[in-house]
C-alpha cells in the first residue's frame, strides 16, 4: 500500500469538521510536504512524526511523502493531526498490516480502509501522545455526525470526551498502541469518564433583604428566561440580585451541560460545573472582541461561556457604545457568527442578560435622603450612553428603591429552594406545551400561546400607544405576560398580567 486514507476533524467555532487525511508514499528524492491549508502547527508535524515513529521501533519510509488534508478550503491548526499523520505513513510504508481474521474474540478486526475509526492526538518525540484541546467539541461533532464511528484519543482527552453518551471513545498512550490496536495485536482499553468537578453551593437568596419588587422580577426572569435591567442607587442590592439568579435557574440537561464545557475548553478554560448555569460577569473595560469573540483564530467572548446561563453587566452605562451594541444581534439570535477571509467560526449565544446601573453618574438621584450633584445635562448623557434599541431588547426593566435599614435588620427572605421549585414548574408548563420557554416565543407562537382576554387585549393596547411602544416592546410584554400567568397556572392571560409585564416595560431612566 502506498496510500492511507483515515479520519480526523478540524475545529470552527463549537464545530469540529470531517477531514480526511490523505498520505502517500511515492518515488523521489526524500521530502516531507503537508498540503491542504495547514497552519504553522501543523507544518511542524513532520519533525514531531519523523522522531516519533522512529522512536516508536519502526522505520520512517525512504521517498516523496505528501499527506493532503482534506477538504482544502478548511484551515488546519494544532497538532492533532500528528496521530494520523503517523499512522498513515506507517500504513503507506507497509509496516502494519491488518489481520484477516479479526486476530481473535476479544481483539478488533479492523478494516485496512480504517473507515470507522477517528482519530486525534499530538505527538512527542518519544512517540507517547499529548492530550489535544478541547475533545469535548470533536466528540460532540462526531457523535452528531456519525454515531457509529470510534473515536480515538490520547489519555487524558478520551476521559472527557466519554462524557458524550452512546459515542465509542478508545483511550491511546503512545502511537505503538495505535499500531497495535490497527493490526489487531492488543486492543486499546475503552476510555472511562473523568469525573464531574463539584460545584460549590450557589448563593442563596435569602440573604437578600427587602426589595420585594426586585426579587419578584428575578423570579418572573428565570421562570421565562427573561432578560433583566435593574436601577436603582448604590448598596440597593443590584449584584446581590443578579448572582442569586443561577441558583434560581432549573438544573441543565446533560446535553446542554456538555456544550457548555466545550465552549469554556475552546476559550481555555476549566470545565463547566455539573448542572449549574455559567454565570459571567465581565468587567465595564471590556472590548468588543473580549465580549462577542474575535482573534485571528476565533475564540469565544462572554457572551458564548454564558451559553445557558446568566451574562452580568454590571455598571452598563460605563461599558463602551460599541461594546453595548455588539450584544443586539446575539440577543435576538442567540449565535455569534464571527468572519474572517477564510472561514467563519460560529458561537453559541443563547444567555440571560441581567444589567444593573445607577440612576445617575453620582447615584443618588432620587434618594430621599442623600441630594443629587449631577446637571441634567450629566444625567442625559449617561443615560444616553444606552441605545434605545438596546433597552427595547431587554424584557424587565425595575427600578430598585434604596436599601431601608429597617428590612436589613428584619428576617431572611425567601430562600432560593421555594422560588426554583416554583420556577422549574412554570418552565415545564412552558416546555409541555411550546418546547421552549417563552422569552423564545415568536411569530405565530405568540398568537397561538399567548391567549389573552378582552380587557387585557384592550389594556395591552392602550398601554403600547401611551407608552409609544414599538413592535418589539408589544412582544417582549406579550412574553413576559404569559410567564406571570404560568406562575399563577392560569392558561389565558388577565388584565392584572398584562399589567404587571407592563409595569415592567418602564425603563425608569
Amino acid at each position: 500500500m502506498t496510500l492511507a486514507v483515515l479520519a480526523s476533524r478540524a475545529l470552527s467555532g463549537l464545530h469540529a469538521h470531517a477531514v480526511r487525511v490523505e498520505t502517500h508514499l511515492g518515488p523521489g528524492l526524500p521530502s516531507f510536504n503537508v498540503v491542504g491549508l495547514p497552519d504553522t502547527e501543523v507544518r511542524e508535524s513532520r519533525e514531531r512524526v519523523r522522531a516519533a515513529i522512529l522512536n516508536s521501533g519502526f522505520e520512517f519510509p525512504p521517498g516523496r511523502i505528501t499527506v493532503n488534508l482534506s477538504p482544502a478550503d478548511i484551515p488546519k491548526e494544532s497538532g492533532r493531526f500528528d496521530l494520523p499523520i503517523a499512522l498513515g505513513l506507517l500504513l503507506a510504508s507497509g509496516q502494519l498490516a491488518a489481520p484477516t481474521d479479526g486476530g481473535g474474540p476479544d481483539l478488533p478486526a479492523p478494516d485496512p480502509s480504517l473507515a470507522g475509526l477517528v482519530l486525534a492526538g499530538e505527538l512527542s518525540l518519544t512517540g507517547a501522545l499529548v492530550p489535544v484541546a478541547a475533545p469535548l467539541v470533536i466528540a460532540l461533532s462526531v457523535a452528531r455526525e456519525a454515531p457509529d464511528a470510534t473515536l480515538i484519543l490520547p489519555a487524558g482527552s478520551a476521559e472527557q470526551a466519554a462524557w458524550v453518551p452512546g459515542l465509542g471513545v478508545l483511550s491511546a498512550r503512545s502511537l505503538a498502541d495505535v499500531a497495535a490496536h490497527v493490526t489487531g495485536a492488543c486492543r486499546l482499553p475503552d476510555a472511562v469518564p473523568k469525573a464531574w468537578p463539584a460545584a460549590p453551593p450557589a448563593p442563596c437568596l435569602s440573604d437578600v433583604r427587602g426589595q420585594p419588587g426586585a426579587r419578584r422580577a428575578l423570579e418572573v426572569a428565570a421562570a421565562g428566561g427573561h432578560s433583566l435591567l435593574m436601577i436603582g442607587p448604590p448598596g440597593a442590592g443590584k449584584s446581590m440580585l443578579a448572582s442569586r439568579l443561577p441558583g434560581l435557574l432549573p438544573p441543565l440537561e446533560r446535553s446542554q451541560v456538555l456544550e457548555a464545557a466545550a465552549v469554556a475548553a475552546l476559550a481555555g478554560l476549566p470545565e463547566a460545573l455539573m448542572g449549574h448555569p455559567p454565570f459571567r460577569s465581565p468587567h465595564h473595560s471590556a472590548t468588543v472582541a473580549a465580549l462577542v469573540g474575535g482573534g485571528s483564530r476565533p475564540r469565544p467572548g462572554e457572551i458564548s461561556l454564558a451559553h445557558h446561563g446568566v451574562l452580568f453587566l454590571d455598571e452598563l452605562p460605563e461599558f463602551s457604545r460599541r461594546t453595548l451594541e455588539a450584544l443586539r444581534e446575539p440577543l435576538e439570535t442567540g449565535r455569534v457568527v464571527i468572519a474572517r477571509a477564510l472561514h467563519a467560526a460560529q458561537f453559541p449565544a443563547r444567555f440571560q442578560l441581567v444589567a444593573a446601573m445607577n440612576p445617575c453618574p453620582c447615584g443618588w438621584r432620587g434618594h430621599p435622603g442623600r441630594a443629587c450633584i449631577c446637571t441634567p445635562d450629566q444625567v442625559a448623557r449617561y443615560a444616553g450612553k444606552i441605545s434605545g434599541p438596546l433597552l427595547d431588547r431587554i424584557d424587565l426593566h425595575v427600578a430598585l428603591p434604596p436599601s431601608d435599614p429597617e428590612s436589613m435588620g428584619g428576617p431572611p427572605g425567601e430562600a432560593s429552594g421555594p422560588v426554583q421549585g416554583r420556577v422549574m414548574r412554570c418552565r415545564d408548563r412552558q416546555q409541555a406545551r411550546q418546547g421552549k420557554p417563552n422569552a423564545a416565543l415568536a411569530g405565530a407562537e405568540l398568537d397561538r400561546h399567548c391567549v389573552m382576554d378582552g380587557e387585557a387585549q384592550a389594556l395591552l393596547f392602550k398601554a403600547m400607544r401611551r407608552m409609544a411602544g414599538s413592535g418589539r416592546a408589544l412582544h417582549r410584554t406579550l412574553r413576559v405576560a404569559r410567564t406571570i400567568a404560568d406562575l399563577d397556572g392560569a392558561d389565558v392571560l388577565g388584565a392584572g398580567h398584562v399589567a404587571q409585564a407592563v409595569q415592567y416595560r418602564r425603563p425608569g431612566v
